[in-house]
């Protein structure tokens, strides 16, 4: 069976530099990796999941200001695992050679599953 493995607790922003800042203060991290629209910061010591900030065009309205991201050996053995559970795809991102699919739970709450080699689950 596919792995699958919490990676981060995804915050959107629409000025993530100065939400990133907040929380990397805040827990006291560093910044473990920067690409246009996401600053993922670095896990605390002794902790498996970290904070992510993503860039969004408009203030999150509502309960999805913040989401869950799995990684998952195999994504497409964990869309079937999503889908037989009782949730729904909403939609498929593309950054480069990284890729994603958006989810929602049975009450619409999203979270997102990426391709993730295992070693990034420690």
């Amino acid at each position: 069976m596919s792995e699958i493995r919490m990676a981060a607790v995804v915050v959107n922003a629409v000025d993530p530099d100065r939400v990133a800042d907040f929380w990397k203060a805040f827990l006291d991290v560093g910044e473990r990796q920067r690409i246009p629209g996401f600053v993922w910061l670095q896990r605390q010591p002794g902790t498996g999941v970290s904070l992510a900030v993503q860039h969004v065009d408009e203030p999150t309205e509502g309960r999805n200001r913040m989401h869950l991201d799995f990684g998952a050996t195999d994504v497409a053995r964990a869309r079937q695992r999503v889908l037989d559970l009782g949730g729904t795809e909403v939609e498929r991102h593309a950054m480069g050679d990284f890729e994603w699919i958006v989810f929602a739970d049975p009450e619409g709450n999203e979270f997102c599953v990426a391709q993730a080699d295992p070693d990034e689950f420690a």
